[in-house]
């Protein structure tokens, strides 16, 4: 970076702008997928908070009412909150409503429902899992690369070989590798955060829409059973 643009960088992006100057343009490519992973999960906490990701009493509440055949009220409360839970028993509750719902049918497409919600929940995952996972292997490429140089470097010194530039480039070649795996950790460590967040979402949801056609009678006793009778068609005689 010549001297005329180092001066007019800002002071606080000093140490960021030497770090690109020493590490070359792997540093560059490393610091530019940190910014992606910081847009990607970024957009990701908005997303599971807009979604209501972890909201899952409204959904509890609604079931107990729907259980103790309030069904009024059960559908007021699921409807009362936004979270993903909700909406998977705001439609159940107006399914069974309906006189003409096949019970099977209504299970099957709930179902159908919750693997959406669930694979909606895992966009941009994929992307950040990749960042997490090609970042050290950048980073060692740039160190490969650095002790490359280096070392053509003392091949052509020969016996005047000064054992501090010699140091000087190994360490610069080694800070990619450091680059990487401080971009990746966190990176995958939020993954993982992500992961047990809709992990959780995708237990409750099929704990609520079991306990929701079992009528948990495991922990009621007796159970209030969905009845969907399928509508016969009367043929006439």
């Amino acid at each position: 970076m010549s001297p005329d643009l180092l001066t007019l960088t800002p002071a606080f992006l000093s140490p960021l702008t030497g770090l690109i100057d020493q590490g070359g343009p792997v540093v560059m490519l490393l610091l530019l997928l940190s910014i992606v992973a910081v847009a990607l999960i970024i957009a990701k906490v908005l997303q599971f908070t807009v979604s209501g990701v972890g909201r899952h009493s409204p959904a509890q509440k609604a079931l107990h009412h729907w259980l103790d055949g309030q069904a009024q009220e059960a559908q007021s409360v699921a409807a009362s909150r936004t979270s993903v839970v909700s909406d998977i028993m705001l439609k159940l509750i107006n399914g069974a409503r309906r006189v003409d719902t096949n019970r099977d049918l209504l299970k099957e497409d709930i179902e159908r429902v919750c693997i959406q919600r669930i694979n909606g929940l895992r966009a941009y995952l994929r992307p950040l899992d990749m960042i997490a996972q090609t970042a050290p292997l950048i980073g060692l490429l740039g160190t490969v690369l650095g002790m490359i140089e280096a070392f053509q470097a003392m091949q052509g010194a020969g016996a005047a070989v000064d054992p501090s530039v010699l140091a000087g480039g190994i360490w610069v070649a080694l800070m990619t590798t450091a680059v990487g795996l401080a971009v990746a950790i966190p990176v995958s460590a939020i993954v993982g955060w992500f992961d047990s967040r809709i992990e959780a979402e995708s237990s409750e949801m099929e704990a609520l829409v079991t306990a929701f056609f079992t009528g948990a009678v495991a922990e009621r006793g007796t159970a209030r059973n969905v009845s969907l009778e399928v509508t016969e068609p009367r043929h006439a005689i």
